[in-house]
């Protein structure tokens, strides 16, 4: 598409595609407008995870919810196929229940649990929080499910639209059935 821009008055009129998207292609939600880091120090856009329906947690090596990766794990190998996409993201902000490198919480998750969900680089969520954090948390932009996360293994479900549905404390079992079907009921809708 060329863009042709129009100057009238001292102001500048940018094209309709160019203020959203080009024609054709959905706009991102804004969820997924933030960048991050993944374990190995890539940086990915979270607006490939469009589409899908995402469960945001926030994982520690050293926590009494650690063995909460077998069941995520578990759900990511059932229901990856259909479109959930889990992101696991590492957090010290907890008791120092994350103190590891990204190599080392990644050796951790992959030879102790088999994770191969995708993990992130550790960030703050209560100290210095993350912009995706300072988002989910905020009552401007997620006033139903904002507030401050309380511990390790907070989860955060995103609808297929980018809607955040759900929002589960760190005592919910991920095997639960209120759990994996808040989960189903988002994968059924296309």
């Amino acid at each position: 598409m060329r863009r042709c821009w129009i100057v009238a008055l001292g102001f500048v009129f940018l094209p309709t595609a160019v203020l959203t998207q080009e024609k054709g292609s959905k706009a991102v939600p804004a969820v997924l407008k933030f960048q991050m880091k993944d374990i190995d120090g890539k940086t990915v856009d979270l607006a490939k995870y469009q589409g899908k329906v995402i469960l945001f947690v926030n994982v520690a090596s050293e926590c009494g919810y650690t063995d909460q990766y077998k069941p995520l794990q578990a759900l990511h190998a059932k229901y990856a196929k259909d479109g959930l996409a889990i992101l696991g993201i590492p957090c010290n902000d907890f008791g120092g229940q994350e103190p590891g490198t990204e190599k080392q919480i990644k050796e951790f998750c992959s030879t102790k649990y088999n994770v191969t969900f995708d993990l992130f680089a550790k960030v703050g969520i209560t100290k210095d929080p993350a912009p995706l954090y300072r988002f989910l948390i905020s009552k401007e932009t997620n006033p139903k499910f904002a507030g401050p996360v309380r511990w390790n293994f907070e989860k955060f479900l995103v609808g297929r639209d980018g809607t955040v549905v759900a929002r589960f404390a760190s005592d919910v079992d991920p095997e639960g059935d209120a759990f994996v079907q808040a989960i189903r009921k988002e994968l059924e809708k296309k």
